[in-house]
């Protein structure tokens, strides 16, 4: 078992572009949403995974990933998955010691862009990037499970 400690924030401007070390396409739909459990497929380049994450806890929660076949995942995406498919290029990019994960989603849900830092324990202090704006982190709109039931696109402006 592991457990996921993460915080997600609002972008603020693409100045990340300049910095970041690799970028990559990932497509991931859900196979359920549930407040105690979602149950994802990914892809990822030329890989797949199965991921079951726990109920939110603050900041944390227990997180399952399993590589799968690549053509099962496919399989799944386009048979058993909740629409609309969320696909988003994840950007890594380092700062002050972190690393950051930027999403730009797109389809349905583009222009939202956020950055993710995963951390070691709760406590761990880190530095926001220039480009880094609200916290969101624990906000459930944000969540990319929510995201595949109510996109960026059907959200009010004043959620935006």
């Amino acid at each position: 078992m592991a457990t996921e400690i993460e915080h997600k924030y609002k972008v603020l401007s693409d100045s990340y572009l300049t910095g970041y070390t690799s970028a990559q396409y990932f497509r991931q739909g859900y196979l359920t949403v549930e407040k105690d459990c979602v149950v994802r497929v990914r892809i990822a380049g030329k890989k797949a995974y199965l991921t079951i994450k726990g109920k939110n806890r603050g900041c944390s929660r227990v997180e399952y990933e399993l590589p799968i076949d690549l053509m099962t995942a496919q399989s799944m995406l386009d048979n058993l998955c909740h629409t609309p498919i969320i696909e988003k290029t994840r950007y890594i990019y380092f700062y002050a010691g972190h690393k950051w994960e930027i999403d730009r989603f797109h389809g349905a849900n583009e222009g939202l862009v956020v950055a993710e830092i995963e951390l070691q324990s709760e406590q761990e202090l880190y530095e926001l990037p220039p480009f880094v704006g609200d916290n969101v982190t624990g906000i459930p709109r944000y969540y990319n499970s929510c995201l595949a039931e109510h996109p960026y696109s059907a959200w009010d402006d004043a959620d935006k």
